[in-house]
């Protein structure tokens, strides 16, 4: 048991990097032309760039599907893809982006900085010159820009 959590936690870990690289290189690179509506403003509640969580749904389905029967690590590491989604979902759709009025102002000083973050990151509307592309993992510099507010 404490195997498959580490199993989930560290793939949880993992993902964070994945998302990182993936924004960074593929989503502000080959695939821009969907990710550009992420960085335009919009009024509507959804965007075509929502169409890329199907890239790591398919994945953890994958997981889930060959690994349920055995409940081997592919399994455990489906859980972890599922649970970093769900963070992905509360922490950059309600929270920085506010989909849905669920969260309001908070004086939590690594929620700040990851607001600020992503903010920062959002500044540059072009596919170039962008920083900040990871969702949990935030610089020490936001960090001290968040304690001035």
């Amino acid at each position: 048991m404490l195997t498959n959590a580490a199993i989930v936690l560290g793939t949880f870990l993992v993902m964070e990097l994945v998302a990182w690289a993936v924004h960074k290189y593929v989503l502000h690179g080959v695939l821009w032309n969907i990710h550009e509506s992420h960085h335009k403003p919009h009024a509507h509640k959804f965007e075509l760039n929502d169409v890329s969580f199907v890239f790591y749904g398919v994945i953890a389905a994958l997981c889930f599907i060959y690994g349920t029967e055995a409940l081997d690590y592919r399994f455990w590491v489906g859980v972890g893809i599922t649970l970093y989604g769900l963070a992905y979902f509360l922490v950059h759709d309600l929270f920085i982006h506010r989909r849905m009025k669920l969260f309001g102002k908070t004086r939590n000083t690594y929620l700040r900085a990851l607001d600020i973050a992503h903010k920062v990151h959002h500044k540059t509307k072009g596919r170039d010159g962008s920083e900040s592309f990871g969702m949990l993992w935030v610089h020490p510099k936001f960090f001290r820009l968040a304690k001035k507010r």
